[in-house]
This record gives structure tokens, C-alpha cells and sequence, in this order.
């Protein structure tokens, strides 16, 4: 690789001084500005949070949230060590290759090293700031519903949402301008790649592991609702906590890191580009002021278009009795589109204007791309609701299904939801990508090569536009779902006294009417973290094609030779598209693994220790169990995984620089369509069990247990796998760079022998941790519920058998006996009672009667 292209340790930030903006402002006091409205941002973030822990909440609801949180708080301290661990693989490779190979001397390696933590980190930071004010939320949401009014439900999880999105996106772009303001322009090109490769890493872990934490948690809490035929969050179950907080590391810490690092990704990919494929230093000047003040500018349209919105719900519902929750939302989605699109041009003329000479008419060229992208933030939530929200046609399908055939008929009508909606919103995606394209061929080539290239980047860069409200919006869910939780924890309708006691307080309690808004405010939440996820797959994807794009310029000497290896004639990229979908689909499978086996030993544990009778509420010592098992597995799980992805990536790219490209392309596209079917089928699962509930009101029924199971089925693949396939991709690629670098270098150094042998090294370990990630993931419980015939191959895997055993929900773990038509798994229950106590282990599991009578459980037990 020459000079020019190669890496980014040779490259170097232009002069930021020679820019002006109309009217002769400065670029670099713009960028000074833009970095004052990041602090305003976090500033915004901190009042908020202040506001929420003033707002009145009853002592018992504020006991639970505070049980959460401190569950929460533990969890996040264990993934903070983890993560330390990981950042050490990626470090070890930042210091080969800058150090080593590149020679930048040991200050600046230190300085590179320093971002890559730093970038974890801020994904860390977030993430922390998100469980904080969420478990502020839970609780007063759940409070403030009591007296039976909808908006404050609404207002009080929305304004939680946007300070989340706002610090998240302050801290981001505020980091990233302090790098592009302060440090020397010879090493900045450098600390971006480690700062991002740093953020993807957080990314990544939080989301991987969050994913599979949250839903060992559920799957767990929620078969307890069909084996004993308890409530949704009944306080006697040890493993609601857990869910609780699974609520929180899932459905919050996730996506907060994962904004963080998608916003962050995309704006290095552009960054990348800019200085590889615009030749002319004052032009890349002018365009890298200019992204990131429309960075700044789209906080200032989030902020605005939230306010303008919370003034029209809050006047428009002030004494309203009914609501659509989602109606608000959609509103404010809408809004912020209109708004940041009007900004993106007002911004682009007054900083593009200058380039006007060289290229004509570039201001609204780039603007009308910006806006393919922020159109797509609005336009894919409409598509996702199409499929997943409670009024959808498709969600009624499923319970439709549901009635007529059971879990069977369950699945496959969900399954039938997210192909389609895959469909849709991958031809949506393109059609966007095209116009963008077509734009970038009204005279783009006159300031740099592959203008169509960064034409995608700046889709992404768009679909992230509103970026505030899109972490807002999907935020929303999490805590809307803790409030119904810690309504029925904190057991309030059961203290003495409790209605002269609130009314004293000023509030006209209604238990019912509060019940219900809780479900439907639940299922808005539900409906709405559905719409984030596609957004942010769709930017990983969309965005990956401009950070490939730099190893191509590094490859071809900047797209001067070597171009044929770029095609289909040249068997290793041919060879490379086709392993990449090898992996997604490994993946796909690891990371349900490791959430069936995780859930199947919440289950026993819960199993054992829940007493339905004489107590009212579990302990807390049995609630941290089920806590400690769900992050022992997600730990566990995230590890394997994690290394499988981590050798991979280096042994790919140590193979062929084009296979490795070929393999980045691959994972782009099958993750896109992976992600986007497996999400929207989980969330019209999700919805259909909440029509059941909701619209219904059909709790305990055999349709109810059906749509049960199909949201269990649907959990792992919306808030486990699809959604950790965005970090995964971007993580691959971003560290691709330096390891495809690292390659390319040790090649040209005369080291081919060794390069090739570490590529064999590299892919096996992949392997080894391929082959783990089930084989020592598995139940440890034989078929015949004997010795397990390789229970020690399990119990060895974790060193402390805790998947070995006798009482898996394999074999009789809900032994006992059942009588008239009382739940088979259930230990023994009389008519009447209305509630089952757990069986011994070894005791004989019956049922009665000849006929299945649409009971899934019951069917599943028959054919055991």
C-alpha cells in the first residue's frame, strides 16, 4: 500500500482554518458552536433525569424500580470487567499494526489505544445513563397512572426516551469534534478508526450479551405464566426481577450502546471517504465542517420538533380519558423528518455554496441524499408497523392463526410476517440507495471518485438524521414495559389503607382503568422498539458499503490496478460472498443457543424455589439467583461468540484481501435481510399475545398459551439475533480495515509464508469457538432423562455443571400429579384452587382425558 492509500495512519485532516461559510464564518468556529450544542445536549439529558426523580412515585413502586436498578447497576459492573477483557484482543492488534508495522512511535500508538478505550467506553457510558433514567421512569410511569388519566403515561416514558437520545448523540458527535478540533491533523485519521473500532466493541458486547440476558430472563418468567397458570409479573416469581432487568440490559443498555456506535460508525466511514476519495484538501475541508455541523443542526431539529410535539399531545389530550399511544409517536417521527430535512438544506447551502464553482449545484445534490436517508428514518417505521403493531392486519393474522390451530399455526403466520416485511423494506432501502445514486451522477465526479459510494454513506448519515427521537422513540418500549412490571411487584393494591392513603396524596385512584392503560401503553412500547431496529440494520448495511469502499482504495492503489479482482472471475471474492452467509447463519444459531440453554436453567431454577403458597412475593436472595444465572450464560454465550468473530475477521482477512471483501459484502446483505425478518416476525408475535391480553381479554386461555409460545419463539429473534447482527457487521468491517491492513503489510514485508499460516491459525480458532458455541452450549440432560450419556462434556465446558443434572425441562422436571385437567406440569393441583405447586423432580407426570383440547403445553406434554 502506498502513501496515499495506506491506511489511516497515513492519513491526514486537511486545513479546517480556509473554510467559510456564508456570511464568512469560520469553519472551525462553526465546529466550536456545533461542540456548544453537544454540552447544551448533555445539559438537556441532566435536567431531564433531575425532573423524573422529583416526580411523585409511591414508596412501594420506588422500592421495586430501586431493586431493578441496583440488579441493573450489578450487571452492568460484571460487563464492564468483561468488556476490559475483550478490549485487550482488540488492542493487541491497534498496537501490531500501528506500532509494529506502521511505526507511528510508541506516544502516538498510546494516543490511538487511548480513543479505541474511550469509544468503548462512551458506549458504556450510555448505556449506564439509560438504565438510570429508565429506572426513574418505570416507576413514576406506573405511578402516574393510577388516577386514570393517559397522558402523563405517555409524556413521562417519551421525555425519558429523549434524553437518552439526546445525551447519546451529544456525546458522540462531541467526542468525535473533539478529535477533529484538537488533536494533530497527522494522527486524528488514526484515532477515528480506534475510536470506532472501540464503540462497536461496546457495541457489540452490551448488545450481544443484553440480547441473550434479556431473554433468558423472559423465556423464563414467561413459560411460568403457562406451567403454573400465574399472572404475567407475578411477585412470587423469582425470575420477574430478572426480567425486569432484562427489560433494561435488552431493550435499553443494547440500543443505547448500539446508537452510540452506529452514529459514531457512520460518521467515520464518511470521514474515511472524504480523505481517501476527495483529492483536493480544501474541498475536504469544506465537507467534513459540513457534516458535522448538520450533525449539530439535527440535534437542534430533534429538540425542537420533541418540544413543538409534547405542546400539541399536552394540549390535545390534557383531559382526555382514551388514547392512542401511538398516535403521538408517529406524529413526532413525522415531525423531526419534515424538520431535519428543512435544516439539511438550509445548512448545506450555507456551508456547500463555495463548491458551487466546481461542481454546480453540489449544496442540494448532497442535501437531497442526506434526505433519501432521513426519509427512510420515517418512512421504515410506518412499514414496521404495518407488521407489527397491535391494529396491523398481519398481527391478526397471527392471532387468527392462533385460534385456529394453536402455537403450530402461531409461528408460521409470524414467521410469514417478517419474510414480507423483509420484502418490503429491503426494496424500500434500495429504492432510496437508487435515488441517492441518481443524485450522485449530476456532477458529484467532479469533486471525487465513486461519488455513488458516498452517496451511500450519506443515506446512512440520513437515516440517522434524527437520530434523538429514533433512540427516543425505541426507548420508549423498555420503560413502558418496567411500568406495568413494577405496578404488579410493588403489590399496591394490597397495602392497608392504600386508597385514603393516595387520595390524601391528590389521586382519585382506578385500579382497573390503570391495568388497562398500562397494556396498551405496552403494546405502543412494543410496536415502537420494533421501528428502531431496522433503522439501525439498515444503516450498518447501507454504511458498511462506504467503509468497504476504504479498503478498496488501500487495495487497488486508489482504484488504479487491481480492479478485476473485484468481480465474480476472481474465485476469492466469489469464494468470500459465499462464507459470509455461512456466518450469519451461525450466528443466528449461537446466539439462540446460548439463549435456550440459559432460560432452560432459569426454568429449573425457578422451578425448585418459587412457592406459590403462604408467600406473597419472592425473595430477593432468589430473584439476584435468577440474575447471576441469566448473566453467567450471557457472558458466557457473548465470549464464545465473540471470539468466534473476532478470529474470523482476522482470518479471513489473512486469506485473500478480496475474499475478505467479498465476505464483508456477504455479511452486509444476508444480516440485512436476516435482521429485518427475524425482528419484525418477533415483533408480530409480541403483538399478537398483547391483542390477546389487551383486546381480548383472554389471560389463561389455551389461545392466550399459544400466543405465549410464539412469543417466546419470537424473543431470542427480535431482541437477541437480529438485532445484535448490526453491531456485529460494523464491528467486523471496522476492525476488518486494520486486520486486512495488517495482512497486506506483513504480505509486502516478504512474509507471505507467515501471513498464510496465521490466516490457517486464525480460521481454525474460529472454528473451535464455532464449534463450542453449541457443543458446550447445550442442555445437560439426556433424552430418556437418565445420566446425561455426555453431561460431562457439558458440565466440564462451564466448569461448575451447572447444565448437568437431573429435573431439565427435557425430562420430568415438572413431575408430579395432575388432576382434572389442572396443567400437567404443574405439581399437584385440585379444582378450584386456581393455583399449582411445584412437583418433586422425580415424581411420575400424568394427564388426563384423550383429547387435546388446543392447550399447546398440554400437547407438548403428551408427546413427551
Amino acid at each position: 500500500m502506498d502513501g496515499s492509500h495506506g491506511g489511516e495512519a497515513n492519513l491526514v485532516l486537511p486545513d479546517l482554518g480556509g473554510v467559510e461559510l456564508m456570511g464568512g464564518v469560520p469553519g472551525r468556529l462553526a465546529l466550536a458552536v456545533a461542540l456548544v450544542l453537544c454540552l447544551a445536549g448533555l445539559a438537556f439529558g441532566a435536567v431531564v433525569l433531575a425532573q423524573l426523580r422529583r416526580l411523585p412515585v409511591h414508596r412501594s413502586m420506588g422500592e421495586v424500580a430501586d431493586l431493578i436498578y441496583a440488579t441493573c447497576r450489578t450487571y452492568l459492573l460484571r460487563q464492564g470487567r468483561f468488556l476490559l477483557l475483550l478490549w485487550v484482543f482488540i488492542a493487541t492488534v491497534i498496537v501490531a499494526y500501528y506500532g509494529a508495522l506502521m511505526s507511528l512511535g510508541a506516544a502516538r500508538v498510546l494516543v490511538v489505544v487511548g480513543f479505541s478505550l474511550l469509544g468503548m467506553a462512551g458506549s458504556y457510558a450510555v448505556a449506564w445513563f439509560g438504565i438510570r433514567v429508565n429506572t426513574y421512569a418505570n416507576a413514576r410511569t406506573a405511578y402516574a397512572a393510577l388516577d386514570g388519566k393517559p397522558l402523563p403515561l405517555h409524556r413521562i416514558p417519551l421525555r425519558a426516551g429523549m434524553s437518552i437520545g439526546m445525551v447519546l448523540i451529544s456525546l458522540e458527535l462531541a467526542l468525535m469534534l473533539v478529535i477533529l478540533l484538537f488533536l494533530p491533523p497527522e494522527v486524528a485519521g488514526a484515532c477515528f478508526i480506534g475510536f470506532a473500532v472501540g464503540e462497536s466493541l461496546g457495541a457489540a458486547a452490551l448488545r450481544i450479551a443484553g440480547g441473550i440476558f434479556t431473554k433468558i430472563a423472559d423465556i423464563g418468567s414467561d413459560l411460568m405464566k403457562i406451567v403454573l397458570k400465574i399472572k404475567e409479573d407475578d411477585a412470587r416469581n423469582p425470575g420477574v426481577i430478572a426480567d425486569c432487568t432484562g427489560d433494561n440490559a435488552g431493550d435499553s443498555v443494547g440500543p443505547s450502546a448500539d446508537g452510540f456506535e452506529t452514529y459514531g460508525v457512520t460518521g467515520v466511514a464518511l470521514i474515511t471517504f472524504i480523505l481517501l476519495g476527495v483529492h483536493e484538501p480544501a474541498v475536504q475541508a469544506t465537507l467534513l465542517v459540513w457534516v458535522f455541523v448538520v450533525r449539530a443542526v439535527m440535534l437542534v431539529a430533534s429538540a425542537v420538533s420533541y418540544t413543538v410535539n409534547d405542546w400539541w399531545v399536552s394540549r390535545r389530550y390534557a383531559s382526555a380519558v382514551r388514547m392512542d399511544f401511538e398516535k403521538p409517536l408517529t406524529t413526532l417521527v413525522w415531525l423531526t423528518s419534515v424538520v431535519s430535512i428543512v435544516l439539511t438544506f438550509v445548512t448545506s447551502w450555507a456551508c456547500l455554496a463555495s463548491l458551487d464553482g466546481a461542481a454546480p449545484g453540489t449544496w442540494w445534490h448532497l442535501a437531497t441524499i442526506v434526505s433519501c436517508g432521513t426519509l427512510a428514518g420515517a418512512l421504515i417505521p410506518e412499514l414496521v408497523k404495518v407488521f407489527t403493531s397491535t391494529s396491523s392486519r398481519h398481527v391478526r393474522e397471527v392471532v387468527r392463526s392462533s385460534r385456529a390451530g394453536g402455537a403450530s399455526l402461531t409461528i408460521l403466520s409470524g414467521q410469514v410476517a417478517g419474510s414480507f416485511s423483509a420484502y418490503w423494506l429491503g426494496i424500500v432501502i434500495v429504492a432510496l440507495m437508487a435515488v441517492g445514486y441518481g443524485v450522485s451522477t449530476l456532477g458529484l465526479d467532479a469533486l471525487m471518485v465513486a461519488p455513488a459510494v458516498f452517496a451511500f454513506g450519506l443515506v446512512a448519515f440520513g437515516f440517522l438524521g434524527m437520530g434523538p427521537v429514533t433512540i427516543a422513540v425505541d426507548s420508549y418500549g423498555p420503560v413502558t414495559d418496567n411500568a406495568q412490571s413494577v405496578y404488579e411487584l410493588s403489590l399496591i393494591e394490597e397495602i392497608d389503607g392504600i386508597e385514603d392513603e393516595l387520595r390524601a396524596a391528590g389521586v382519585d385512584v382506578q385500579w382497573d382503568r390503570a391495568k388497562q392503560m398500562l397494556e396498551e401503553n405496552d403494546g405502543a412500547g412494543n410496536t415502537f422498539k420494533a421501528t428502531a431496529k431496522p433503522v439501525l440494520i439498515g444503516t450498518a448495511v447501507v454504511g458498511a458499503t462506504t467503509m468497504i469502499f476504504s479498503i478498496v482504495m488501500a487495495l487497488t492503489s486508489g482504484l488504479t490496478e487491481n480492479m478485476a479482482n473485484l468481480s465474480l472471475l476472481h474465485p476469492p471474492f466469489l469464494l468470500g460472498l459465499i462464507t459470509g452467509g455461512a456466518m450469519i447463519f451461525w450466528f443466528t444459531g449461537a446466539s439462540i443457543q446460548a439463549v435456550t440453554t440459559g432460560a432452560h436453567r432459569a426454568v429449573e431454577f425457578i422451578r425448585d424455589t418459587i412457592r406459590l403458597d403462604g408467600s406473597s412475593r419472592a425473595s430477593t436472595e432468589d430473584s439476584r439467583r435468577v440474575v447471576d444465572i441469566c448473566t453467567q450464560y450471557a457472558q458466557r454465550g457473548m465470549l464464545t461468540i465473540f471470539l468466534a468473530v473476532f478470529f474470523a475477521t482476522l482470518g479471513f482477512a489473512f486469506v485473500e484481501p478480496y475474499f475478505f471483501i467479498g465476505y464483508l459484502v456477504s455479511i452486509a446483505v444476508f444480516g440485512l435481510y436476516q435482521a429485518i425478518s427475524m425482528a419484525n416476525a418477533g415483533g408480530a408475535w409480541d403483538n399478537a399475545k398483547k391483542v390477546v391480553e389487551v383486546d381480548l381479554h383472554a389471560k389463561g386461555t389455551a389461545l392466550h398459551d399459544a400466543t405465549i409460545i410464539g412469543d417466546t419463539v419470537g424473543d431470542p429473534y427480535k431482541d437477541t439475533s437480529s438485532v445484535a447482527l448490526n453491531p456485529v457487521i460494523k464491528f467486523t468491517t471496522l476492525f476488518g480495515l486494520l486486520a486486512v491492513e495488517l495482512a497486506v503489510s506483513l504480505q509486502g514485508d516478504g512474509l507471505g509464508v507467515l501471513v498464510h499460516v496465521l490466516a490457517a491459525v486464525f480460521v481454525l480458532a474460529s472454528m473451535v469457538f464455532v464449534y463450542r458455541s453449541f457443543y458446550a452450549m447445550r442442555i445437560g440432560t439426556s433424552l430418556t432423562d437418565e445420566d446425561d450419556e455426555d453431561g460431562a462434556d457439558d458440565a466440564g465446558a462451564f466448569g461448575d455443571g451447572v447444565l448437568a443434572g437431573e429435573g431439565a425441562f427435557g425430562g420430568a422436571a415438572f413431575a408430579g400429579e395432575a388432576r382434572d385437567g389442572e396443567h400437567p406440569f404443574a405439581g399437584e393441583a385440585r379444582p378450584g384452587e386456581g393455583r399449582a405447586e411445584v412437583g418433586s423432580p422425580s415424581g411420575a407426570v400424568s394427564t388426563t382425558g384423550d383429547e387435546v383440547t388446543g392447550n399447546l403445553t398440554e400437547t407438548i406434554e403428551r408427546s413427551r
